[in-house]
């Protein structure tokens, strides 16, 4: 398996009409022949931003990450890099 056979299409902008057959033809064209290429596109991909957003923030793990105002207004930027990684 490959990056080429696992392309999953979100967000509004993929909704454009031909984005998915024009990013598989550029695709085609820059990859090697022997390549196979699968690009899913889901009918809600539109919301699938937002979806995976609220699953992610719905995880306990990832309350260690969420930065009060407070923390930001003490620490500035920074704090993004020290919570983040």
């Amino acid at each position: 398996m490959t990056l080429y056979n696992s392309i999953f299409l979100a967000g509004g902008t993929t909704m454009m009409p031909g984005f998915g057959e024009r990013l598989l033809n550029d695709l085609r064209r820059l990859s090697p022949k022997e390549i196979k290429i699968k690009i899913t596109a889901p009918p809600e991909r539109k919301l699938s931003c937002w979806i995976g957003g609220s699953v992610l923030t719905s995880l306990a793990s990832f309350k260690n990450m969420w930065i009060k105002k407070q923390e930001y207004e003490e620490e500035g930027k920074r704090i993004l890099h020290t919570r983040s990684f």
